[in-house]
């Protein structure tokens, strides 16, 4: 990484020296503005509005507007005046606990790194802040301008975050502070937010207009048309309550396919445990098929005799009574229920004989004697 500022760490009677590179880079696209004819680059000239002329770098000054239109001009013998002698240094002012720093005073992020003599005291001064829990506030000068600096331990190391000063914090005005909510809706708007809580990952989080704006300038290089997308139109103003309950079962909804996803996944990776369990079940399967299988064949059997006997009592011609009585003395015998239910399905005919009671005897008799 470039460096841009070489000095060193002071307090005490210590000095570390550091260099100081940027922690961060913006990703953002820069264009640039090209006259539509030719396609040629605008130029930024510094011109005079008074002499019409083109200024030279050699010719300006600094001035500060004090008046419209009226200046004070300021050197740069005078601005260096002015200046702190230890500009070369990073002036430890007070350790605090980081937690007391609102972010909204955090400017932009360095990295010191040691020299090669200091490595030995660098580190020292990581363990010694990180143990106790502390950051380090600070003064240093960059670019004609003295800053207000916090020192923290950051992935081992030191990270100088600039700061604003407290005058350079704007007052918030807060109208809205009369307004109180109810208790229900004050109860759904902390479910929500417990709903969506989750670990921070950095990593998981895009600048989607930039992946846009990428994917659209590839496709000009290529040549390739563009479709513009249309607009999505605006949501349905719905009612804070409502809003709150609709936004909780989106959160849920979100959470369960997130939980099924990851329980699918596991189903997946896990392998069938190898234990007595599955034969004992394999086992119980086979051992209820077989009682089956007999007491199926049991009940067929005991149909077919059912039948037989049925067809028997049934099927026999009724000549005589001695015959009849033959062929109730022949067949084998049945249950009651059997019995009842062939009684039930098949009624006799004018020419059987009437299975009950002494019926059967006296049309015998009636036949003798015929």
């Amino acid at each position: 990484m470039h460096t841009l500022w070489k000095g060193s760490i002071s307090f005490g009677l210590v000095n570390v020296p550091v260099k100081m590179q940027a922690a961060t880079e913006s990703k953002e696209f820069q264009f640039h503005y090209l006259h539509n004819a030719c396609q040629g680059r605008i130029r930024y000239v510094k011109q005079c509005p008074r002499c019409k002329t083109e200024v030279e770098n050699r010719d300006l000054v600094k001035g500060y507007e004090y008046e419209k239109d009226r200046y004070v001009i300021l050197t740069d013998e005078e601005l260096a005046s002015v200046q702190e002698p230890s500009a070369r240094s990073i002036d430890i002012l007070d350790f605090v606990d980081l937690k007391e720093i609102d972010p909204v005073y955090y400017q932009k992020s360095y990295y010191l790194s040691p020299e090669d003599t200091a490595a030995k005291a660098y580190r020292l001064l990581c363990l010694a802040m990180l143990e106790s829990g502390k950051v380090a506030l600070a003064h240093l000068t960059l670019r004609s301008k003295q800053y207000l600096a916090c020192l923290r331990v950051f992935e081992e190391g030191l990270v100088l975050e600039t700061m604003f000063y407290a005058d350079e914090i704007r007052r918030m005005e807060r109208p809205w502070q009369e307004i109180q909510p109810t208790e229900t809706e004050l109860m759904l708007a902390r479910q929500l937010v417990e709903q969506l809580a989750k670990p921070f990952e950095p990593g998981k989080y895009r600048d989607g207009m930039r992946d846009k704006l990428a994917e659209m300038i590839e496709q000009k290089v290529k040549g390739e048309s563009l479709r513009v997308p249309t607009a999505p139109r605006g949501g349905q103003v719905l009612d804070l309550m409502e809003a709150l309950r609709a936004s909780i079962a989106r959160a849920e909804e979100k959470k369960d396919g997130a939980r099924e996803s990851d329980a699918e996944g596991a189903e997946e990776n896990e392998e069938p445990p190898e234990d007595r369990s599955l034969s004992n079940r394999e086992e119980a399967s086979v051992n209820r098929q077989v009682n089956t299988d007999v007491s199926g064949r049991a009940d067929e059997s005991a149909k077919a005799r059912a039948d037989a006997s049925e067809n028997a009592n049934t099927e026999a011609p009724a000549t005589t009574g001695a015959a009849a009585r033959g062929a109730r003395t022949k067949a084998p015998a049945t249950t009651g229920t059997a019995a009842g239910g062939a009684r039930t399905k098949e009624p006799p005919g004018p020419e059987e004989p009437v299975p009950s009671g002494l019926k059967p005897r006296k049309r015998a008799v009636k036949a003798k004697g015929a």
